[in-house]
């Protein structure tokens, strides 16, 4: 289903494709994201580095001041935890030195040393460099950016968009329901994506994808007797080392309430070239050939046939992936 892949986060990477950038966008996300209270946990590292620093970006003053107080903000609220669990845990210690220590004493000093181990790992990750390379990893939830066609103007731009496409007329109640729609299978197209398919289009760069197989698939064996399903991560990559140019749907939810208007997006998924089966998956992402961007990005001017046939091209093209498990 492709829950996890490395992405283009350094939006840079789709300049050489044509693709403007959405300034206004970035810097709703990051107020946004602020806002919630969750732009270290949905926005990837380098993405967020690139914002931060106009000497490599070139944003506007404003999206990087926005996008710094993000970042101020959320060392700031993890701070505040560390602190709040530290004086528990010595509350905790103290009681324990006591000639009457408690479970409960023994409860606080665990959960609050976990607490605050916990919390400097998060400071340690906001604060260690970005990938070098722009590449960083996302999961369902997360944003990225992707190239689309601007609906108003034609030309194409690079958007920032949540990993799980919000369906025409869904609400956050249907997404919960139904979470699983970060994966847009290829033969629900012209069913559950009918009203995505054919209209709205993007391409994300995508250097690497992971999936969740059962341990007994990726050995190609049955179950033994008595022997429960166990799940190990697999990643799998391009033997040629090459980045591919994935094929994704999107939409564009209207604003409600205290949520902005959003991007949302998914991958497009397909049965599995054989070496992806024998590792002991179902699904695979679609990629793309580069001439065909064009036409892709344009789908209200092509048949369901041709764009199915751009698919085709895409998939007979595609490298061979090596995979190994996950570290």
């Amino acid at each position: 289903m492709c829950y996890s892949a490395q992405i283009w986060a350094d939006f840079r990477k789709y300049e050489r494709l044509g693709g403007q950038l959405d300034i206004k966008g970035y810097t709703k996300l990051a107020g946004w994201t602020k806002k919630k209270g969750n732009w270290t946990k949905v926005v990837p590292k380098a993405m967020r580095r690139i914002m931060t620093d106009p000497a490599i970006s070139g944003l506007p003053a404003e999206t990087v001041e926005v996008a710094r107080a993000a970042d101020t903000e959320a060392i700031a609220v993890i701070a505040a935890e560390i602190e709040t669990q530290a004086a528990r845990l010595a509350v905790a210690n103290a009681k324990l030195a006591s000639t009457k220590p408690t479970k409960k004493a023994e409860t606080d000093r665990r959960v609050a040393a976990n607490k605050i181990a916990a919390g400097q790992k998060k400071l340690d990750d906001i604060s260690a460099p970005a990938a070098a390379d722009g590449i960083d990893r996302i999961w369902p939830g997360h944003f990225a950016p992707v190239l689309i066609r601007d609906p108003e103007t034609g030309e194409r731009l690079i958007v920032p968009m949540r990993y799980r496409c919000r369906l025409p007329g869904w609400t956050e109640a249907d997404e919960a329901e139904k979470p699983g729609t970060y994966n847009a299978r290829r033969d629900k197209l012209s069913t559950v994506w009918r009203k995505v398919f054919g209209v709205h289009h993007g391409v994300i760069g995508v250097h690497r994808f992971y999936e969740s197989v059962n341990i007994h698939d990726l050995q190609q064996r049955d179950l033994v007797p008595g022997e429960r399903e166990q799940k190990v991560e697999i990643v799998f990559t391009p033997a040629t080392g090459e980045d591919l140019l994935v094929a994704c749907l999107w939409t564009y939810t209207q604003a409600s309430g205290d949520e902005p208007g959003f991007y949302s997006f998914a991958i497009i998924t397909d049965h599995p070239p054989p070496e992806v089966a024998i590792a002991g998956h179902d699904r695979c992402i679609v990629s793309l050939q580069e001439e065909d961007i064009e036409a892709w990005l344009s789908p209200t001017a092509h048949s369901a046939a041709e764009l199915q046939a751009i698919l085709d091209r895409g998939e007979v093209v595609r490298p061979h992936f090596e995979h190994e498990v996950a570290v």
